[in-house]
């Protein structure tokens, strides 16, 4: 049989993989963000998506932001989407470029069998791994929220950025903070 990897690609970790190493707060991230995407009519989960079910579930998310008005600003943009801020990127692909496409799409789309399950931008797919590695590099097993929301900060071209800078947050700022303190906000030991 013959491998379906093009020669000197290496793959990226399987969905199974970057899975095992998020916390259980986390995983449940991921599903408020699937369930979102698929209730909006959207093929992928998108950084937006994310960034959503992360201020709505994480409070150590929130609290690493500056006040609770922005976190309402922000929450105010997401709700939106459906109805008019985001239109714009209905059937599209958000792709930041943090990951090769190909390499996105064959880690993070649906079952392959015609099922309806909603596959990952190749961003959102990039920020999740990017979330369990900050914390391998703390040597934590799981990644946190926070972890999360560090990854898609560091992506200026990504969706969540976006509704970042409309909500008048500064993404770097809120980067320089979370690395400052890689548990800012968290009630972690």
């Amino acid at each position: 049989m013959q491998s379906r990897t093009p020669q000197g690609a290496e793959p990226g970790p399987t969905r199974a993989e970057t899975a095992s190493r998020l916390s259980a707060a986390l995983a449940s991230v991921e599903t408020g963000a699937r369930r979102r995407a698929m209730r909006d009519g959207d093929r992928q989960i998108d950084t937006a998506h994310l960034l959503h079910s992360l201020l709505e579930t994480d409070p150590d998310v929130r609290a690493a932001l500056d006040d609770g008005a922005q976190v309402v600003r922000l929450l105010g943009y997401l709700v939106q989407r459906s109805i008019g801020y985001g239109l714009q990127w209905q059937g599209t692909v958000e792709d930041s470029g943090a990951m090769p496409l190909l390499h996105a799409a064959g880690a993070g789309s649906g079952s392959g069998s015609g099922g309806k399950e909603t596959g990952w931008s190749p961003s959102a797919a990039a920020a999740m791994e990017a979330a369990a590695e900050r914390a391998a590099r703390r040597g934590e097993p799981h990644a946190l929220g926070v972890d999360l929301l560090a990854a898609l900060a560091a992506d200026p071209d990504c969706r969540a950025v976006e509704v970042l800078r409309r909500a008048g947050a500064d993404a770097r700022v809120i980067l320089r903070r979370l690395e400052d303190d890689p548990y800012a906000g968290t009630s972690a030991d």
